[in-house]
């Protein structure tokens, strides 16, 4: 009698022991299955965060103008990385590179011209130019209006939402009047904008886009 409860104590004891082993089991595999698709979720994120950064650094629809401030990252160097504003003369200073044409090219174009300048002194230069302030892209509107000044350009800006900006008329504006100034290679163009027209339907092709520089003149 005495063997059979001692057996059927070691069969006791063994099976709690098997079942233990089971729950640690499973709760191992657990933990690491969150674990990994947590680290799966991280390094998505931080692809996707790269993939965005590089298609801004990158960017050939951006052409740089003045004023406009520039991130510029040099690869194992941070000596020569900074973030510059581009000075009126179109230029900017970077140590080892010097002065360098910013003003008229895309990021990717001056990631090209500061690599040539720094291959004197450093070997294979990795050069990411990222457009950290749009301050180049403006217009200006002057006149019989309520708010004069210049104005940050945004995408698909018209005369119209120009005048609508600066808060519309003022009492005596000359509405038929309205001209924009547009700077060009040969100098300047002077563009007609008859708002009483426009607004009624005709002329719509007075309602022009703007462009960076140009100014409205309300007589």
């Amino acid at each position: 009698m005495t063997s059979l409860l001692n057996f059927m104590e070691r069969f006791r004891v063994t099976k709690l022991a098997v079942m233990a082993t089971v729950v640690v089991s499973i709760l191992s595999t657990t933990s690491f299955a969150q674990t990994n698709g947590a680290r799966s979720q991280m390094t998505t994120a931080s692809a996707a965060t790269d993939s965005a950064t590089a298609g801004k650094a990158h960017d050939d629809s951006f052409v740089i103008g003045d004023d406009d401030v520039l991130a510029i990252s040099v690869w194992k160097e941070p000596d020569v990385s900074r973030t510059i504003p581009v000075r009126s003369d179109g230029k900017i200073s970077l140590p080892l590179a010097g002065e360098v044409q910013a003003a008229g090219l895309t990021p990717k174009q001056l990631e090209v011209a500061i690599a040539v300048k720094l291959a004197s002194f450093i070997s294979q230069p990795d050069v990411t130019v990222i457009v950290s302030e749009i301050r180049s892209q403006k217009f200006n509107i002057l006149g019989q209006v309520t708010r004069p000044g210049s104005y940050p350009l945004t995408n698909s800006m018209t005369v119209l939402d120009a005048i609508a900006l600066a808060g519309g008329f003022r009492d005596f504006a000359k509405q038929k009047s309205i001209y924009v100034l547009r700077q060009n290679s040969g100098g300047e163009t002077r563009l007609p904008f008859d708002y009483k027209d426009v607004i009624k339907g005709k002329k719509t092709e007075q309602n022009v886009k703007l462009q960076a520089r140009d100014t409205i003149v309300v007589p």
